[in-house]
């Protein structure tokens, strides 16, 4: 629901306070009407939501209205008559701003941001963070009182609100503020934040929340979710000027008709140095860590005299190393970051360029930054505007993205992209529903900080959007689950977290309960790591355990743009050492299987629709017109009213490809689904295979198209029970439990120093799934397991909407003389997994690739 403002609330009805004012024009800038209106809307005591691209000027927006609130209650009294010569300070007042961020990396850069105006006037507010790298001198003060405003993560918070003074300290709020809304809305942190929120509007009703968000869809949905189930409907601000977005495209030279996935992006390496050389600081940003290995290694290669000039930016380097690198961003100079040196000492370079993943996606503002390069398809309109903000990171200065394709097919990927981001089409972002994890999780918070009554802290959790109808049964059974440990555990005193007392209230158990559940408090969840360092000690950073598992010591690998030797692995730690050969082994990290959106693809579909690729205004259709011409010549190009089916044989036994266009993990379950409906009718073995554009059902045995029952095969009858047989949803709801058993308290990832290591948390995790599994078959957590399983790995919905899609679509099943070009990365993929060696795989696709081009020329010299 959209609130507009008008009458009271108009802009013109408030301004900032006189200080505020003059310092916006000793700036030389001019506020904006949005600001205006976010200053009106916070002085009328509203909440809302301020939805704006990056760089407009969202943080004084939210920021400002709080300042001039107290600018104007202290009027006469700020600044403090000095003319007795006291020379006394005034003392800072307590807390009236909270500021919620979703990464601890933007609390330093949020803080400096806030310091700005609070300095340019000398007023006697602090400024803090609080997060997991706060020093336990600054929490101490910070128990004592919190600075005026605080910046602070979703976890943090929780913590704070695990103390008994907890009402104390935040008493005196006025605001709180929620950083990169849409980041945080679709996950269990954003469920956290929630319930931290419930709680203080319990203690402050007149609390405002506003919330910022930029690259959203469902900008209502996002603001009713930030303010709850309160009286008073949210206020949607939109920035004035929509944030003008220029993307271009790299054009290859030599485009190969048959595309397969990477083996083109490297290729373009030399027009991505130009472009890096026709700017001033640029960022590179690949979609997964090891894509972003091998960019950095290939400029460096190209560019040597550009040493120390290009940086490296991924989620697994050593935080130490990023922050140089984000510092290096803010001032456009960098230390020798690459000399490979294990010392400290380097000269300081002007920086060109950071190779970087989604790490650097957020929030923080590096002006410095003139042009965003975008290798291989974002795979999402909201990822590609979000990145493409990170350039021109000022008000009327346009954001410019170059995109530069892994293989052919994603230059239609990059035109559907343009034509969304024109029409300011955007992905919504779905909030989560009821996970009881998280609410036993805050339920034990409450109970270390001071204890709760059942019936009142229900209220207080039904307030908030996601739990807004959550059942008295499940209510009792969380309560039944923090009390007891349910039905399994009854007999487990050490399950018996919360306990109630005389009055009913319900408090934690023990000091020690308490202790150890402020350590495991949070809902981030991440894959098994292990530390790689060298011999002396220093951290570069981490690494897949997995990966590291399958090399043994002397062998090489790539990771922070060095070339490493293994030495040996110990623990969670692998020490390694420079290694002096160039060729290694770059890591590979589970990022590729980023799927193509549902918006991004219909809008693919709709490019592929179009006709006449050669005349088309894009560049990129016009540039795969060739590769879409031998589709239509072999078999066909579907329109969006179509469902096209092709026919193969190969030396690796019969094939059949399917073409929704709906993206992998859509056709991950569609695969799947169809192979087990095909196999309960007859007997025959299939492995499916998928990307973004198709699914490939290949067995030993002939499989025909025109002799299936289409209509059954794509029928929404029975999916859910077809697709927990198909999928052995209970291994996957089993890897699914461990992240939730964490969540809920369960296990726990040990007190620093003492650390658990994931096989230990897995063997932990699987034995309460199995012990559930037989003892207390209808445990809630077991059925939000399987629940997530369906929502968020397979998708259903979605798959359920596609099922509804492709049944009227008019079927075409073609039986082309050769591989197509849709049909021939399928092939690959399907090959690669068997083949040991990488190298014999791709020489094998490439003979093929040749063989192809070379029937090409000879059909066209036929038709000659």
């Amino acid at each position: 629901m959209r609130v507009v403002l008008r009458g009271a609330l108009s802009f013109s009805a408030v301004t900032l306070h006189s200080g505020l004012d003059a310092w916006f024009h000793r700036c030389g800038w001019a506020p904006m009407a949005f600001q205006h209106r976010t200053w009106a809307a916070y002085a009328a005591g509203r909440s809302g939501l301020v939805h704006a691209p990056t760089g407009q000027g969202k943080t004084l927006a939210v920021w400002l209205g709080p300042v001039s609130e107290w600018l104007d209650e202290n009027d006469g009294v700020w600044p403090p008559d000095r003319s007795a010569g006291t020379g006394e300070h005034p003392k800072p007042p307590p807390i009236r701003v909270l500021w919620i961020t979703p990464m601890r990396a933007l609390a330093t850069d949020t803080v400096e941001s806030l310091l700005e105006p609070i300095d340019a006037l000398g007023l006697p507010w602090t400024i803090e963070k609080r997060t997991g790298d706060t020093s336990s001198s600054v929490r101490a003060r910070q128990a004592k009182r919190l600075p005026t405003c605080l910046v602070t993560t979703p976890e943090s918070l929780s913590v704070l609100l695990s103390h008994a003074d907890a009402h104390r300290r935040f008493k005196g709020l006025r605001c709180v503020i929620v950083d990169e809304w849409h980041e945080l809305m679709s996950s269990k942190r954003g469920t956290q934040t929630e319930l931290c929120l419930a709680r203080l509007r319990r203690w402050t009703p007149s609390v405002r929340t506003w919330g910022l968000s930029a690259t959203l869809g469902n900008v209502e949905q996002a603001a009713e979710v930030l303010v709850g189930q309160s009286a008073s409907r949210p206020v949607l601000i939109p920035g004035e000027v929509p944030k003008e977005v220029v993307v271009e495209t790299v054009i290859p030279s030599d485009l190969s008709r048959f595309p397969w996935a990477g083996h083109l992006g490297i290729a373009l390496r030399d027009d991505v140095v130009r472009a890096i050389e026709g700017a001033g600081t640029t960022l590179i940003f690949c979609n997964t860590r090891s894509q972003c290995e091998i960019w950095f290694r290939e400029i460096n290669r190209a560019r040597p005299d550009w040493l120390g000039r290009v940086a490296l930016h991924h989620g697994s380097l050593d935080r130490g190393l990023r922050q140089r690198v984000e510092e290096a961003l803010r001032l456009g100079r960098v230390p020798d970051l690459l000399s490979g040196s294990d010392g400290n000492d380097a000269e300081t370079v002007s920086l060109k360029c950071v190779v970087c993943t989604s790490s650097l996606d957020l929030g923080v503002d590096f002006s410095p930054v003139d042009q965003v390069i975008q290798i291989g398809s974002p795979k999402g309109v909201a990822r590609l505007i979000q990145r493409a903000g990170r350039s021109g990171h000022r008000p009327g200065v346009p954001s410019r993205v170059v995109c530069v394709p892994a293989h052919a097919f994603e230059l239609v990927e990059f035109a559907a992209a343009r034509a969304s981001v024109q029409a300011q089409a955007i992905e919504s972002r779905v909030p989560r529903r009821k996970p009881l994890d998280v609410l036993a999780q805050h339920a034990v918070t409450i109970a270390v900080g001071g204890g709760f009554e059942p019936d009142e802290l229900l209220d207080e959790v039904r307030c908030t959007d996601a739990y807004r109808d959550l059942s008295d049964d499940e209510w009792g059974w969380v309560l039944d689950f923090i009390t007891k440990g349910g039905t399994a555990l009854s007999a487990y005193p050490d399950y018996q977290r919360v306990v109630p007392d005389e009055q009913g209230v319900h408090r934690i158990a023990s000091v020690q309960l308490a202790r150890a559940h402020r350590m495991s408090i949070g809902t981030i969840t991440s894959d098994a790591a292990v530390a790689v360092k060298y011999a002396n000690g220093k951290t570069l950073g981490t690494i897949e355990e997995s990966f590291i598992a399958k090399l043994t010591p002397g062998d090489r690998f790539v990771f922070a743009g060095r070339i490493c030797e293994i030495v040996r692995v110990r623990g969670m730690d692998v020490f390694v050492r420079r290694a002096k050969s160039s060729k290694g082994v770059v890591p590979r990290w589970g990022g590729s299987k980023t799927p193509l959106s549902t918006l991004l693809a219909h809008e693919v579909r709709r490019q592929l629709s179009r006709g006449a690729p050669e005349a088309s205004a894009d560049p990129e259709l016009r540039a795969v017109a060739p590769l879409l011409d031998v589709q239509r010549a072999w078999s066909r190009l579907p329109s969006r009213d179509e469902l096209l089916i092709e026919r193969h044989e190969t030396h690796e036994g019969h094939h059949v490809y399917l073409f929704p266009f709906e993206g992998r993990q859509v056709h991950e379950g569609l695969g799947s689904l169809l192979a087990h409906r095909i196999a309960a009718h007859r007997s025959i073995t299939l492995s499916v295979t998928s990307n973004d554009y198709g699914v490939e059902l290949a067995g030993a045995t002939p499989l025909e198209p025109d002799e299936l029952d289409w209509p059954a095969l794509l029928s929404t009858d029975g999916l859910l029970d077809d697709l927990l047989m198909c999928l052995n949803s209970n291994e996957l709801a089993r890897r699914r439990f461990r992240d939730i058993a964490r969540v809920a308290g369960l296990i726990n990832v040990g007190f620093p120093g003492q650390g658990k290591s994931n096989r230990q948390l897995q063997a932990s995790s699987e034995l309460f799934f199995d012990v559930f599994l037989e003892y207390d078959p209808h445990n809630m957590l077991l059925d939000q397991a399987r629940r997530e399983v369906l929502d968020q790995h397979l998708e259903v919905e979605r798959l359920r909407a596609t099922l509804e899609r492709l049944g009227p679509r008019e079927l075409f099943i073609e039986r082309p003389p050769r591989l197509t070009p849709l049909a021939f990365p399928l092939w690959a993929e399907s090959l690669r997994t068997q083949h040991v060696s990488s190298e014999s795989w791709s020489e094998r696709i490439a003979r093929m690739a040749a063989d192809l081009e070379h029937a090409v020329g000879d059909a066209a010299l036929t038709d000659r």
